[in-house]
């Protein structure tokens, strides 16, 4: 299958090798007739000049012989002779005709350099020669004329069958470019685009050139890796909010259950307090009763007021039991990042408060120090939760920050609602104390009590235009 696939890549290089071929072919047949050419030309051109040098000797012995009227120098025709017959032996020559006639003057010269020539013979001869000679002269004129002719035909028919051939060389490796690069090029940027829509859809290949199947194959494979990876991607997704929407219920039940403890504790502390308030004048009347008992001798009245100072002993029994079980062991101190605390926090109570709602925290790394790291989570959770709150479901931005100056870390809990009332602010944190009809009273209590088993202490504050601030204060104790 693979030699298949490769048949048609190796046809085409094997053609365009031999276009290359070709025209690297014609070029140096076009070379190798021109040195042939100029060689020929060259060699005439050699042998065109000693006819000329001959028939220019003879041209001078002829106009010797009329100027003087007197016989000519015989050893002089006789050495021009000579030239003649060596040219005649020469192939130099483009007329068949011209050895002849080059032998004909000869013989004409030879016989006028015969001694005894009347001066009149000799002149005849010597026109005769120069006119064989000029005859000789034309024909190997015309025909030089006629080779030149030939010569551009030729040349003309090679430049033009090159100039072809190389035009339809470029011809096809446009249409070959356009159609086997271009093209292709074209398909991929279109399918890139398809990428970048999220369409992992898989091409079709049976019908595309073999030369491109690697490139489409490799992108199917590309694909085809994409579309599972996006799957995956959309199931780990849905995992996680669903892991998210599990946690968030079960954060509110969790706050939800805090809530209801929190009204439970500060009913226990409200019931601790008057059970403290009540052991008191118990105390007084059971002191009382046991005086009157000593007092009184009535059989019947004495065994009234036992009964009574025993149920005011049950009474205070149940009342210090009540006391023991309302004091609170505040929270161990352990290792505690805050900002770690406070990025958590914020991770999960973004699903608590409503969307139109920001939720930022501007916490510097490496606030690490011991503190009860459950029980600020909770005075932190309470304090957003109520801000929240105070914003009615408006948009705005709560806001917690944390900084340290020596020995203390200060958090603050800053939002942009309608502020804490002058009656809060004046007073102070009271239980079931509130502004809003659907509040308890009971947040800012137990944050109060919390903060304040730890060591530090609560302050609040309006902010101008608007909005509320809580700021805790906090000993600051290093690991």
């Amino acid at each position: 299958m693979k030699s298949l696939r490769q048949r048609p890549e190796q046809l085409r290089g094997w053609a365009l090798l031999g276009l290359l071929l070709l025209v690297l072919a014609i070029l140096v047949g076009m070379i190798w007739r021109n040195l042939e050419r100029v060689d020929s030309l060259g060699s005439y051109v050699s042998y065109w000049h000693r006819i000329q040098t001959a028939n220019q000797s003879m041209k001078k012995a002829l106009i010797d012989q009329i100027a003087r009227a007197d016989a000519v120098d015989s050893s002089k025709l006789v050495s021009i002779a000579d030239q003649i017959h060596d040219l005649a032996e020469l192939e130099g020559h483009l007329d068949p005709d011209t050895p002849a006639k080059l032998l004909t003057v000869q013989h004409l010269l030879a016989k006028s350099g015969v001694v005894g020539n009347t001066p009149d013979a000799l002149k005849t001869r010597l026109l005769s020669a120069m006119a064989v000679m000029n005859s000789a002269l034309d024909s190997e004129v015309s025909r030089r004329e006629q080779m030149l002719e030939e010569i551009n035909r030729a040349t003309r028919y090679e430049v033009g069958l090159a100039s072809g051939t190389l035009a339809a060389i470029l011809l096809f490796s446009w249409v070959f470019f356009r159609l086997r690069i271009l093209a292709p090029l074209h398909d991929l940027r279109e399918l890139l685009l398809r990428l970048a829509e999220e369409d992992f859809r898989p091409i079709d290949t049976q019908r595309l050139d073999p030369l491109l199947l690697p490139v489409f194959n490799s992108y199917n494979e590309i694909v085809k890796n994409l579309g599972e990876l996006e799957a995956a991607k959309k199931r780990h997704a849905e995992s996680l909010e669903a892991e998210v929407r599990a946690a968030t219920r079960a954060l509110l039940e969790q706050q939800r259950s805090l809530a209801r403890a929190e009204r439970l504790a500060a009913v226990g502390e409200l019931a601790a307090g008057i059970a403290h308030e009540l052991r008191n004048p118990l105390a007084g009347i059971q002191m009382s009763c046991v005086n009157l008992r000593s007092e009184v001798e009535n059989p019947d009245q004495a065994a009234r007021l036992d009964l009574i100072i025993a149920e005011l002993k049950r009474m205070a029994r149940l009342l210090t039991d009540l006391l023991e079980h309302g004091k609170q062991v505040p929270a161990p101190s352990k290792k505690c990042d805050v900002a770690t605390l406070v990025r958590e926090l914020v991770a999960l109570t973004r699903y608590q408060i409503p969307s139109q709602i920001a939720l930022n925290y501007d916490v510097p790394e490496g606030l690490v120090c011991r503190l009860p790291e459950c029980s600020l989570r909770q005075v932190l959770l309470n304090l957003v939760l109520n801000a929240a709150q105070a914003l009615d479901a408006e948009a705005g931005e709560v806001l917690i920050e944390a900084r340290r100056d020596e020995d203390w870390l200060y958090l603050t809990v800053r939002d942009d609602g309608p502020g804490f009332s002058e009656e809060l602010l004046r007073g102070a944190v009271r239980p079931f104390a509130t502004g809003r009809p659907q509040g308890t009273g009971l947040g800012l209590a137990i944050v109060q009590r919390t903060v304040r088993e730890i060591g530090g202490q609560m302050n609040l504050s309006n902010l101008f235009p608007r909005g509320a601030c809580v700021t805790l204060q906090l000993p600051f104790r290093p690991v």
